[in-house]
């Protein structure tokens, strides 16, 4: 992950820039659910209409970031995130992070699509097949002209006009899931 990775992510594609991890790395790290960890009443009676719960979990730094918003510091923490993803048993997470900063992290659901059929398992999945640590970065591609959520086919264009592969996540479930 470059800066300008990210600066691509905040400009192309609009939505929350986030780091999945797998629910074995977040258990390892101690990472709650966001809802289970804050005491206010706006994180009860949640009424999702895609799930049954957020994947959201702590939004951290690095602690060798300034500002941590940056796009130099938002690539530094998502490197870091990773590394320590591969190797979580020896990451004293606290030690090498802080929160609250400005990098979302979602934590897989423990059984991935089985469980819940969302980025943030996909995300994971696909990581398993790479052979990559679990924790990949998602971003939502957001239409500018709706405010919502990218068509697929806007999506396939906007790859297609950029030269990066394009996978349909149903196609992805499909054949990994």
């Amino acid at each position: 992950m470059t800066p300008a990775a990210v600066a691509r992510l905040r400009n192309d594609a609009g939505g929350l820039v986030c780091v999945a991890v797998s629910d074995a790395v977040a258990e390892a790290f101690g990472l709650p659910f966001l809802e289970d960890a804050l005491d206010h009443p706006a994180a009860e009676d949640h009424d999702l209409s895609y799930d049954d719960r957020s994947s959201f979990s702590l939004s951290v730094n690095h602690r060798d970031t300034d500002t941590g918003i940056t796009d130099e510091d938002r690539a530094l923490t998502i490197r870091a995130l990773a590394s320590a993803a591969a190797a979580p048993e020896r990451t004293d997470f606290a030690a090498e992070f802080r929160s609250p900063g400005h990098v979302s992290l979602l934590r897989a659901a423990p059984g991935l699509l089985a469980d819940r059929r969302g980025h943030t398992e996909l995300g994971i999945v696909l990581a398993e097949a790479a052979d990559v640590p679990s924790a990949v970065v998602v971003c939502e591609m957001l239409d500018d002209e709706t405010g919502g959520a990218l068509s697929p086919a806007d999506a396939a264009l906007y790859a297609e006009s950029h030269g990066i592969p394009y996978l349909e996540g149903a196609a992805i479930v499909e054949r990994l899931g």
